[in-house]
């Protein structure tokens, strides 16, 4: 496919807000999942911790 100009592009024959719509969706998505996985490693090495210490206190 080739387009004229830039906004050709960007417009992609008005489909433009559903295509740039979905890769910004996917962009955010591959963003927040890595954050997220490190956010439950550490609530699950936290909460081992504190099971560890209760044990030692038993």
């Amino acid at each position: 496919m080739t387009w004229g100009s830039a906004a050709a592009f960007f417009d992609m024959d008005g489909h433009g807000l559903y295509v740039w719509g979905a890769y910004g969706v996917a962009v955010v998505l591959m963003a927040v999942e890595p954050w997220l996985a490190v956010r439950r490693r550490r609530r699950a090495a936290r909460r081992a911790t504190e099971a560890q210490d209760e044990e030692r206190l038993r």
